[in-house]
Parts: C-alpha cells; structure tokens; sequence
C-alpha cells in the first residue's frame, strides 16, 4: 500500500559492529569544537523536556536526559508514547560515532502469518485488531534504556524516574492537545475502567482543559523500576500479570506469554549512514524503514538544484513529491525486520541506484505510475503488504555538554495504543503496522506476521554531520507514514535551502507516497495547487500529523527547535 507508509536515510553501508566513525583526521576538530557547549532537550511536551533537561543540570549525559524525557511522555503524553511501547535510539559523538539501539516491539512466539486472519482467510476488521491483544508487541522502550544507560549512562538509573514519578504522583495539567486527543480517542482511550475513571467525566466526556490528573498507579509501577530495575517489568510477577492481561484481551488461543516477555532484547544495530552534497546523514535501519527512504528521498533530488529553486518555486515541490513517491515504491515492498528477511539496505542506498532512480524525474512533468526498481541484493519478488495507517509517536532530541547526542523515537502507534492499560499505562497497538496479509498474488509480504519479529516502522531519528566532521543537526518526527517526508523536509530546509531548523521544521507539509499529493490546509502550498495540478498531480487538501523536533549547531552553540503544529518546545541545560 504506497500510500501507507515512510523511511530514512542511507548510502555506502559502512559496518562495524553497532557503529560508524568518521576518518581520524578529522576527530579532533570536532570534538573541539564541542568542548563545554550547554545541553539542551527538545521534545512534543514542555514538561518532558524539562524532565531531560534537570538530568543535564545533574550532570547527567545525553543519554540519561533522553531516557528522563521518554519516561516523563508516558505521564503526559500516554496518547503517544511511553513504557507500553517500543522506540529507537540514534547516538552521535562529535568524533564522528553514530551508534543506534532498536527497541522495536515484537509479536509473541506464537504469532504467525495467519495472526490477522479470520477462520475464513480474511483479514479480520482492522478496529477489532487494534482493540485487542492481537495488536500488542512486547514493549521494548525499558529495555532499550537499560541497554543505553548501561553504556553511557552518568547518572544513577532510579535518578532518571523522578520528574516521571513526581508528575505522576503530584498531577499533570490537560493541555489543549491531550484534550482534543481524549475527544478523538473515545472508545479507545477510555477502553478500560481505568483510563475512563482516569481522563473522562461522569457523562464519557474528556475532562476539561486544566483539570489536574494524578496517577498514582502509574507513579508507583515508576517507583518500582526505578528501585529494582528493569527487568522487573519483564520478569517475575509483573511479567506474568501483564502477559496474562494481554492474553485476556486476545481472542483465540495463540496468546502473549511470559516467556515473551523475559526473552525480549533491545537490539544494537549498525547504523545506515551516506552523503548527501557535502553532509554525512545517519539513521536507523531495518526494521526501521526510515533511514532507507529518507536518503532515497535526498540522494534522487540531488541533481537538482534546489538552493535556486528555494522553498517558494512549486517546482521544488513537485520535485518533492516525485522522490518521495520511488522511495516509498521501494520502501513499501522491501521493508521489514531484517533478522527475518533479507532487506538490500545497500542496494536500495547506493548512489548509483538512486542516481538512475532520480534520473526518472522530470521538472517539467510528473511520472503517470510509479513501481518499485530492482536494487542489487534482492533475494525474492515481494508482494505490497496491507498495512493500515500509523498514527501515535512522540521524538525527542538531547544534547549533553560534551556534544554527545541522542535522536530517540517512541511511540504506542496509534493513539493510545491498543487501549488496554496496565500499571498505570497504555499498551501499544504496534503489531498492526504488520501487513494485515502475509501473501498477495502468491508472494510472500516481507513485513509479514512472524513469531518474535519486529514489524517495519517509519520512525526515523537522524542525526547530521558536515563536510568538516562536525556534527551540526539532529532531527525526528512523529506522525506515522509522514515521519520519513517530515524529516526529509526538514533537512532540505536546512541543508539546501539555508533555513533554521526551527523554520525548516515549520514548512507546509507535502506527503505523497502514491499517486495523490496531499498538502497542508491552510499552507503556502494551497496557492500552488493549480501549478502542482499544471504538472500532472492530482492533488487534494488533508490534514496530517505532524510534530517534528530537532536541534542545530548554530554559530558555536546548539539551537533546539520544536514543530509550532504541537506543544512542543525545546528547554537548555
């Protein structure tokens, strides 16, 4: 489904274990550069930046402060992300390391390819799958963070629960946002007796803008982590009681098991980084498809030049909309858990094959179809999955005062997850970003239902270096399918059109991965439909999920940015 999905960034594979570095000669100039620079956070809620910015005030890297943000997003945005849900890590030093941990979500060791199927071989009806155990992965975000803190965390592990804790016990205020969230989730966020008695009235109604909401359940299944560690959320009994709540919720007999549960890991994966014009991009790969379709988006304009075009020609837009359409053609039928199948992560990123892919594009004109290409290292012939819309995700950025940083991506999936809660939080729905079939036409779908395998995802943290080693932009985005658009966006705002991050984040958003063009209501680009339209698109007005943020290197200090479409907002050290 080309218009379901996103991805990343990419280019030469460079592979060494879980991390890549730049060349020796130029280390030392960028670690100088970023000796005793102030730390901020940057994140979707002003509470959960400060959360990661008291870890900075500690001491604490930024590592700890991103884990203090994830953690405090559970309190205040439970809607997005959190405990019950899974994420990636992107780690960059100034020596040019990119390291990165995947704590994607996996399905039981029972689930199959028929998992989504009813008796008939049907798909079974995608509300009755994500309001059910049948949409529930194994969350992975505490396991990441352990994993994480373990290696570069500075501050005491029960230390990073505090703000998480307080906010939970002392009470958090409902936003404007969170109000309209609870509004659109109802019958959802309000599943259980829980999370009704919790956000709603008397009358099933959002509890007004202000209220003051106090949770302590969440607060004392906080405590408990933060006092004994992670793996009791795993292990013992709160790993029984949670894989047996998940299984009550889950028609048929194949269930979670505890088992699942102790046998999570959070992965470390290499990094898939590639040049863009002068500038090194790095991200996360499979089963992330974000840094693979980012870079594709990049690297097929890259013959263009969008410097003198700039942001007001609907040419560049165009041009836009046309790479982003061969990259999610692409994305779409090789994407999926690499541990599972054979993803041609450097096919799809070598500049030749996406030089001959951005030589399809025409400035005059829009292609009639788009297909996926024939990347080097494809073992099979795909089919396109069925995989519905993603939706809930939250991303933050953190840097430390040595000038370490971390991109980090959370999410529940859609919004309040699965709607089931547990100690206090929602649990993810993030099994339906599957494919709903696992063949189609007699191929086998790649992001297919498997026992233990992790389901593709469009989340795409990134991180920026320049032509000096430096590294100068760190960037993610929230908002299912759109993330890898919002994120290329962002970079070519940045890097080809001179923009800060803040007013590059800002751009109308254009997201086209099939054969329609969706704009912005309300944006520059509704006064450029007729030109879109004079090229060959057809193109309609929809309103989208964005929330993006990021950080800058600007004139010898960081410069954090936060989407003006959310509450976010960026908080220094």
């Amino acid at each position: 489904m080309l218009h379901r999905t996103l991805a990343f960034i990419a280019a030469p594979l460079l592979l060494a274990g879980c991390t890549t570095t730049l060349p020796p000669e130029s280390t030392g100039t960028a670690s100088k550069q970023r000796a005793d620079t102030l730390g901020l956070v940057s994140a979707a809620d002003p509470r959960a930046a400060q959360a990661g910015a008291t870890m900075l005030r500690n001491g604490g890297s930024a590592t700890d402060a991103a884990i203090a943000t994830m953690l405090a997003l559970t309190v205040v945005e439970p809607q997005s992300s959190g405990i019950g849900g899974g994420g990636f890590y992107v780690r960059g030093e100034p020596d040019g390391t990119v390291t990165t941990i995947d704590g994607r979500e996996t399905a039981p060791a029972q689930a199959g390819p028929d998992w989504f199927l009813d008796a008939g071989g049907n798909p079974v009806p995608f509300p009755d799958a994500v309001l059910s155990g049948l949409s529930i992965g194994v969350p992975g975000n505490l396991r990441l963070a352990a994993q994480a803190h373990e290696k570069y965390g500075k501050l005491p592990w029960s230390e990073l629960f505090q703000p998480a804790i307080a906010l939970a016990r002392d009470g958090f205020s409902i936003t404007e946002r969170f109000h309209q969230y609870l509004g659109l989730g109802k019958g959802r966020a309000d599943k259980t007796e829980f999370g009704k008695a919790l956000f709603y009235d008397d009358a099933g109604e959002p509890l007004p803008v202000g209220t003051t909401i106090r949770n302590p359940q969440l607060a004392e299944t906080l405590q408990r982590i933060a006092e004994r560690g992670p793996d009791t959320f795993y292990d013992g009994p709160h790993g029984e009681e949670l894989a047996s709540a998940i299984a009550a919720y889950t028609p048929g007999d194949d269930v979670m098991a505890a088992a699942d549960l102790t046998s999570y890991e959070a992965k470390w994966r290499d990094p898939v980084c590639g040049e863009y014009r002068s500038y090194r991009i790095c991200g996360m790969g499979p089963p992330s498809s974000g840094a693979t379709t980012v870079y594709a988006i990049l690297k097929q304009l890259e013959h263009f030049d969008l410097t003198a075009l700039g942001p007001d020609s609907p040419v560049s837009w165009h041009l836009f909309a046309e790479s982003q359409r061969l990259a999610y053609a692409d994305r779409e039928i090789y994407l999926g858990d690499s541990d599972y199948v054979q993803v041609p992560v450097k096919g799809l990123t070598d500049p030749d094959y996406l030089a001959a892919r951005g030589s399809l594009i025409s400035a005059s004109h829009s292609l009639q179809h788009v297909e996926a290409g024939k990347p080097a290292g494809v073992a099979l012939n795909w089919a396109d999955g069925e995989e519905p819309a993603e939706n809930g995700t939250s991303h933050f950025v953190a840097v430390d005062r040595e000038g370490n940083i971390v991109s980090y991506t959370s999410t529940v999936e859609g919004p309040f997850g699965s709607g089931l809660t547990f100690g206090g939080f929602y649990l993810n729905n993030e099994l339906t970003d599957f494919s709903l079939v696992p063949e189609k036409d007699g191929h086998e779908v790649a992001n297919r239902v498997e026992g233990g395998k992790r389901p593709r995802s469009s989340m795409a943290p990134t991180v920026v270096y320049d032509a000096q080693g430096r590294l100068v932009i760190a960037v993610g985005a929230a908002g299912g399918g759109t993330i890898p658009v919002q994120v290329a966006k962002a970079l070519i705002g940045m890097l080809d059109w001179g923009l800060s991050a803040q007013d590059a984040i800002a751009l109308p958003g254009l997201y086209s991965p099939g054969d329609t063009v969706a704009i912005e209501p309300g944006s520059a680009l509704v006064a450029m439909k007729p030109q879109l339209e004079a090229l060959g698109h057809k193109v309609i007005e929809r309103q989208m999920p964005f929330k993006a943020n990021a950080a800058q290197w600007v004139d010898g200090r960081w410069v954090g940015a936060a989407d003006p479409r959310s509450e976010g907002s960026s908080v220094s050290e």
